[in-house]
């Protein structure tokens, strides 16, 4: 064994270690909402899919404005039209983004409508342009739109419906009620959840077993078919207003047993440790332990539950509209959306009537990515 020592050449640098210490006491005196951000960050999937769920959700505050066309609008002499590309050079002269104009005629062999696009008619797209009226947030009258076709003519990026109904301001439109439902009904069945799984786990006793008896009773039923049972009952004479607050309400009802499930085992293994038992000495109420004590014990779980059951809630808005039992016609959904491709030759012949799946999709891998890190991010300490 060599009895030589390894000492470093380099001059010696106080800085260096005034920077090493300034760093440790940002890091141990910052605060747990900081931490939870720096470790956030680090985790790029779940940041580039929050930024995707910040925009798709802000697009629901003006989804009138980016709508080129109100989503009622029908174009009878563009039914079934299929998606217009967008180009940016027209005879290799760069003009900007435009679509090419369709010629129509009619298959009279399989009664086909058939679109062609015809190269020698670009048509521009107008941009900060007015077009069809609108009432923001059914407040305001206006007419202005991010994009808009060129003058008397067309511009249908997805394609129209069976009534010559625009797709993309459609499916714009259904996204608000659609986003909407998963917020509403994950606040509700949060609540839920975090208030009788909180009682039983922190009282115990017969509040425990009655809780855990009814919530039981809620999962034995069939998912699917209790929420169909229960949609069905809903008044055809409603509101659409008032069909989307009752859809929203049954989801969240039967969706808060799991969570609070686990949070009752959760406040069964914390409510025994010291520092519980001190705050209980001191006089502090249960209200008080469970919400300063407990839950932010295990708040990672809380978040993670709930960024799943958002996906969950429009899964389940979606799966109901598409079987006709939740939200009807005129208010537009993603899942009334896709009830209208149920007839698979239809989708056979137009199959641009299924784009409303995409968004569906993406929110919900969105909100799984985004979930893990924001899971992962709210134990900073770990």
């Amino acid at each position: 064994m060599s009895d030589k020592h390894f000492v470093s050449d380099a001059p010696f640098d106080p800085e260096s270690i005034e920077r090493m210490t300034a760093d440790q006491e940002k890091f141990f005196l910052a605060s747990r909402r900081k931490l939870i951000w720096w470790k956030l960050r680090r985790h790029k999937l779940a940041v580039c899919c929050g930024f995707i769920l910040a925009f798709m959700y802000g697009s629901t505050l003006i989804s009138e404005f980016i709508a080129p066309y109100n989503y009622q609008t029908r174009n009878t002499n563009n039914i079934y039209s299929p998606p217009q590309r967008i180009h940016f050079f027209h005879q290799g002269e760069f003009i900007g983004p435009f679509v090419y104009g369709n010629d129509y005629r009619l298959n009279m062999e399989n009664l086909k409508r058939e679109y062609t696009p015809n190269p020698d008619k670009p048509e521009r797209i107008r941009f900060f342009c007015q077009g069809d009226s609108y009432k923001f947030w059914n407040l305001i009258d206006a007419d202005f739109h991010f994009f808009c076709p060129a003058e008397d003519k067309t511009l249908f990026i997805f394609g129209t419906d069976r009534l010559g109904r625009d797709m993309f301001s459609r499916i714009v439109y259904g996204a608000r009620i659609s986003l909407l439902i998963g917020l509403g009904g994950v606040a509700v069945s949060l609540f839920l959840g975090l208030l009788f799984g909180g009682l039983a786990g922190y009282y115990g006793g017969w509040v425990d077993s009655v809780i855990q008896r009814v919530t039981e009773i809620i999962r034995s039923f069939p998912e699917l078919p209790l929420w169909m049972a229960l949609s069905a009952i809903l008044p055809v004479t409603w509101s659409p207003l008032a069909v989307f607050f009752g859809i929203t309400v049954i989801l969240a009802l039967l969706d808060w047993t799991g969570l609070a499930r686990s949070v009752r085992s959760k406040l069964l293994a914390l409510r025994e440790e010291d520092y519980c038992t001190a705050a209980r000495l001191m006089g502090a109420p249960p209200s008080r332990i469970i919400k300063k004590h407990l839950l932010p014990g295990f708040s990672s779980h809380i978040i993670a539950s709930a960024t799943l059951s958002i996906p969950g809630m429009i899964l389940g808005e979606t799966a109901l509209s598409f079987l006709g039992l939740g939200l009807r016609p005129p208010i537009t959904s993603w899942g009334v959306l896709l009830n209208e491709a149920q007839n698979i030759n239809v989708v056979a012949l137009y199959p641009w009537l299924i784009l409303p799946v995409l968004p569906v999709m993406i929110i919900i891998l969105a909100f799984n990515f985004f979930g893990d890190g924001l899971r992962d991010a709210a134990d900073p300490y770990k």
